[in-house]
């Protein structure tokens, strides 16, 4: 009898021989007489970048961040939190230069008279009770350019919530000269225009230029002009934004999720496109020694196990010698639903001569699916659960180390009459 293990998904060299050292010491201990033998396919047939990743953009160039990039970031911020500029002001109001005097206190206003800030919070709670008067400059235009953008129905909720909000309320009350007034007109466009855009989601159709003249519409209305050089919120505001969101962070994520994931996503992908290659090569292993042989796949190696005994199997010709298939972590049953497996249409029973099937599977291990519901009723077909204990991704990988695993693999050998 002969044990053949079939590694998984991004696995190189290193990784394997350590793996594999695990898995044959384990299966020794059970079955001493056995040969224990590998298939490693990752550096012959695993993928990898051909051309040194030049197709991820800024991978290679780590520059920093430009007005657009620093604008994109600030957006993706108000995206998240309509109301963050505003809680700026709100919380760190405006330096009034003078020793010893509150933020936000006039020492020359006049007692009765409306501050500049209360000013632009009438205004924007006469907005919000009619979001669409076309009375005063540009008539017509802000509602032709939200229908346009699809940002209307989320336009009145977003008017409703800013007015509504403490935080526009603090900073009104803070913002007593007009440049602050003018600052606070901004931000308070830029926060609407942010929860329209937030409520339509993937269903907006707005570009920048619309979303910018949508803040200057609004601002306009609200007694503002154009955003104020210097702005303390937006300061703030901005280089927040350039430390969690610019550029150069997107190229630095970009470049460790393309790079990073090229072992283990690219195999998949790579398989997928051109598994003929891996399929022969596991063939040409299992059928270099008698059997009968245990054959131990791990996540994409037991997807190619899977598909090479369905496909032998179908044309009349089993793979000799493969008389038990042990997958562990396997995506196979999933991707049979899907129709993404080569051999086995979806809804099409395993073909004669498929050689007897245990499906090990962690309900912790997101990669790992179940094969008798996929199945119903085929006997050679039958499922066995481990607990690792382990969170993901550590659960895809925790199988080795768990005697159940192969007390099941050694139960398995005795149903199947292989000695």
């Amino acid at each position: 009898m002969r044990f053949l293990f079939v590694h998984g998904t991004g696995v190189r060299r290193e990784r394997h021989d350590t793996l594999f050292a695990l898995v044959r010491e384990r299966l020794a201990a059970r079955f001493p007489g056995a040969a224990v033998d590998s298939c490693f396919w990752g550096e012959r047939f695993g993928a990898g970048l051909g051309s040194g990743g030049r197709s991820v953009p800024g991978l290679r160039v780590p520059g920093h961040a430009d007005a657009a990039d620093a604008e994109t970031a600030e957006w993706g911020l108000l995206l998240a939190d309509p109301l963050c500029e505003l809680r700026v002001l709100a919380e760190a109001g405006w330096d009034t230069g003078g020793p010893g005097e509150a933020e936000g206190d006039d020492p020359f206003a006049m007692p009765g008279v409306q501050v500049a800030g209360a000013r632009v919070l009438e205004l924007l709670h006469r907005l919000a009770e009619a979001p669409y008067d076309t009375s005063g400059e540009h008539p017509g235009e802000l509602r032709a350019l939200l229908d346009g953008t699809g940002l209307a129905a989320g336009f009145r909720p977003a008017l409703e919530a800013a007015a509504g909000s403490a935080e526009a309320a603090r900073a009104g009350a803070r913002a007593t000269a007009e440049p602050q007034a003018r600052e606070l007109a901004a931000a308070l466009a830029r926060s609407v225009t942010a929860g329209a855009l937030a409520t339509a989601g993937a269903d907006a159709d707005c570009t920048a230029a619309e979303r910018d003249r949508l803040v200057d519409l609004l601002t306009t209305r609200l007694g503002g002009g154009a955003r104020v050089p210097g702005a303390r919120a937006a300061a703030l505001l901005g280089r927040l934004a350039l430390r969690v969101s610019t550029q150069p962070l997107l190229n630095a994520w970009r470049g460790s999720l393309t790079v990073g994931a090229t072992p283990a996503l690219g195999d998949i992908l790579r398989y997928q496109a051109r598994g003929t290659e891996l399929r022969a090569f596991l063939h040409a292993r299992i059928t270099a020694e008698p059997g009968p042989t245990v054959l131990i796949g791990h996540s994409l190696g037991g997807i190619a196990l899977v598909d090479l005994l369905a496909l032998e199997a179908a044309t009349g010709a089993p793979v000799p010698g493969a008389d038990l298939l042990v997958t562990v972590g396997s995506q196979a049953p999933y991707l049979y639903e899907l129709g993404a497996l080569t051999a086995l249409p979806p809804g099409s029973a395993l073909p004669y001569g498929f050689p007897r099937w245990l499906n090990v599977y962690d309900r912790q291990d997101v990669l790992s699916y179940l094969a008798g519901p996929v199945f119903p009723g085929d006997p050679r077909v039958s499922d066995h659960e481990v607990r690792s204990r382990q969170p993901f991704p550590a659960s895809h990988s925790a199988y080795w180390k768990q005697p159940s695993l192969y007390e099941r693999i050694e139960r398995a050998v005795t149903e199947a009459g292989i000695g």
